[in-house]
């Protein structure tokens, strides 16, 4: 029996400690899971945000391995590979029924302990039940690893209404605004503009068919290359009000906004609400995945979506902080942790 974890604590920025953590006897409808990789989010260098769980243990983008079942658990069997999302819903409530897993109060309540920068992990009955999948054998581990970040992807997009035949604008060529476009060239968009401000992004962003430009450029050849009106989809990928603003200025009438990222608390937007009417704009948020998401995604990378190529760093646990420093320098791309290096 796996009685500790060594797992990576954040207590603050400058303050990530590895600690040896216990870990109790699996109960009903547990899975005890040995992580394989874990992929660190941008979110997580969002510093608002992770002030207010700390200290925690990061970590949601996760494949693990099967080591022990609670009492219970018939679906799955020591030595399974999985993908481990990190919350679930009841499926059951008011919520859940019309498909806002997010809001319903079992996904919120739900985690992993003690996460997933860990070398092991519990995964919760609501998960084991409704969201943890078995990988298929010509997946690799780092393929996987991108279930979650992309299934948040298959979601935003699904809920801007992205159709074939759209114009797409994506602020913002990060790991999670390349997925955007290559995820909406592969539903069939008419092209994806990439906006970023760094040229070896910009690069990287036309490899995958991405049209690269500047935010300086961006308002005067959209209107040029889409008879003056804009783009139908525009993804706003940092949480600021610049870029939500400069997303405004690229919409399309009948057009909509997505909001990928959240802003911080005290940030606020003047809408023009006169224009917002008479343009039709719709301004659409969208946070984190459900079941129906993650096995979209899952699908999508059986495929062979090309992800890959994406990895800029592949760590230790104890290098963990370091990719966070990648992260926020615009070094890495996707940073992968390896727990048991």
């Amino acid at each position: 029996m796996i009685s500790h974890a060594r797992a990576l604590i954040y207590h603050s920025r400058e303050d990530l400690r590895i600690a040896e953590v216990p870990l109790r006897p699996l109960t009903e409808g547990e899975v005890l899971v040995r992580i394989r990789v874990c992929g660190l989010c941008p979110g997580e260098i969002m510093d608002w945000y992770m002030a207010k769980k700390a200290p925690f243990t990061p970590g949601h983008e996760l494949v693990g391995e099967v080591v022990e079942v609670g009492p219970g658990v018939t679906s799955f069997q020591g030595g399974e590979r999985v993908v481990v999302h990190h919350h679930a819903p009841c499926g059951a409530c008011r919520f859940c029924r019309r498909g806002d897993s997010v809001h319903c109060p079992t996904w919120r309540s739900t985690r992993l302990i003690p996460g997933g920068l860990s070398t092991y992990a519990i995964v919760p009955p609501p998960v084991v039940e409704r969201d943890l999948l078995p990988i298929p054998d010509h997946i690799s581990d780092e393929v996987a690893a991108f279930t979650e970040p992309l299934a948040t992807v298959v979601k935003a997009l699904r809920r801007a209404g992205l159709q074939e035949g759209d114009r797409v604008a994506v602020i913002g060529l990060g790991v999670m605004g390349l997925l955007h476009g290559m995820v909406a060239l592969r539903w069939g968009a008419e092209r994806v503009w990439g906006i970023e401000r760094l040229p070896a992004r910009r690069e990287i962003a036309a490899r995958f068919g991405i049209r690269p430009l500047s935010p300086e450029e961006a308002a005067e050849r959209i209107r040029e290359e889409s008879e003056g009106w804009g783009a139908d989809v525009v993804v706003i990928g940092p949480g600021s009000v610049e870029a939500i603003a400069l997303g405004w200025s690229l919409t399309a009438p009948g057009g909509t906004l997505l909001l990928f990222t959240p802003t911080p608390p005290e940030a606020r937007w003047p809408v023009d609400v006169h224009t917002l009417y008479f343009r039709e704009i719709r301004v659409v948020p969208s946070y984190s995945a459900g079941p129906p998401d993650m096995r979209e995604a899952l699908a999508l990378l059986s495929e062979g979506l090309p992800v890959e190529s994406l990895i800029t760093h592949r760590l230790s646990l104890e290098e963990a902080p370091q990719g966070y420093q990648a992260m926020r320098s615009y070094e890495a791309l996707k940073v992968l942790v390896y727990p048991f290096r």
